[in-house]
């Protein structure tokens, strides 16, 4: 275990926000599951005992959008709020004093940093790069990304939940979230952050970063496994291919949506579970491709004449 080179990843300017990250998302992940599974039990045991819900300071049915714990916006929440400003601009002017701004020389066209790597919210993206041509990794997934946020309230028209922490009746909801936020972005900030060291090769945490070393391996696309050649014949393999496993993939969501939340798709409509379906497809297939480029060193599913993804 190199724990200096471990040291001087974590302690490199750039690298600060990130480990703020990966200590504050375990703590406020325990701090929201304590509270949501603490209201659970107290919207079961409201909803087991008819005289308690009479008798509870929260008088309205958890079933309500309305059952939340209410507070006055004048003196509690203004109270809190500049008491949180106070702390976070004593924070800031702290980081700034003790940590420099990491800027380097006049760049030199001559000189290239090896790894030369992006801000480290643009390190997921920089991370995908990898795995998916750069018209797919630059355009597409991000352009989906933005366009899933701003669908999720169209989408996702469950009113329980709102003011208060649950599990119980957002399991869908928190469990998407937690899914494209942790899995499809902190994962992949965290990889290319620690992991990918000079030539953006893979090194374990606390490998020491080798400047000097080269990875003989070769990556192939899908069709070459299955000793298909021709332009055609390629095309339509992998346009195959990626139906096939769209549609797996479909089928196996809407059987676990159907078992699980069977009220929430009655309640949707034609396009809320097509753009719900696109969505949850597009997420488990950049998933799949991630781990047969690590694993099985797949290139491309779908090479054609124009472009490859």
């Amino acid at each position: 275990m190199d724990w200096e080179q471990i040291w001087k990843l974590v302690a490199l300017p750039d690298n600060v926000p990130i480990v703020l990250l990966l200590v504050l998302l375990p703590f406020y992940l325990w701090m929201a599951f304590s509270q949501a599974f603490k209201n659970d039990r107290l919207i079961a045991r409201l909803e087991a005992d008819p005289d308690l819900r009479k008798t509870h300071h929260r008088t309205t049915f958890p079933h309500h959008p309305s059952w939340a714990p209410t507070v006055h916006v004048w003196p509690h929440l203004l109270k809190r709020e500049f008491i949180a400003m106070i702390i976070v601009t004593a924070f800031m002017i702290v980081w700034s004093i003790c940590l420099d701004a990491p800027l380097e020389e006049p760049a030199n066209p001559n000189l290239t940093m090896n790894p030369s790597k992006a801000p480290w919210y643009f390190l997921g993206l920089q991370e995908l790069l990898v795995y998916f041509d750069p018209w797919i990794a630059g355009v597409v997934l991000p352009s989906i990304i933005l366009g899933g946020l701003m669908a999720i309230p169209y989408i996702d028209t469950n009113p329980l939940g709102n003011g208060y922490y649950t599990w119980k009746q957002r399991k869908f909801a928190v469990g998407t979230f937690l899914f494209g936020f942790i899995v499809l972005w902190v994962v992949m900030v965290v990889i290319g952050t620690f992991i990918r060291g000079p030539g953006w090769l893979w090194f374990w945490p606390g490998q020491t970063w080798d400047h000097h070393r080269v990875d003989h391996e070769v990556n192939y696309d899908l069709h070459a496994y299955f000793g298909i050649e021709g332009t055609w014949p390629t095309f339509f393999f992998g346009l195959g291919f990626l139906l096939a496993l769209g549609g797996i993939t479909g089928a196996l969501t809407h059987l676990f949506l159907k078992k699980c939340y069977p009220r929430m798709l009655q309640s949707m409509s034609k396009l809320q579970y097509i753009v719900m379906m696109q969505f949850w497809v597009f997420q488990i297939i950049v998933v799949v491709k991630v781990i047969a480029r690590l694993v099985f060193h797949v290139k491309n599913f779908w090479v054609t004449p124009w472009f490859n993804v």
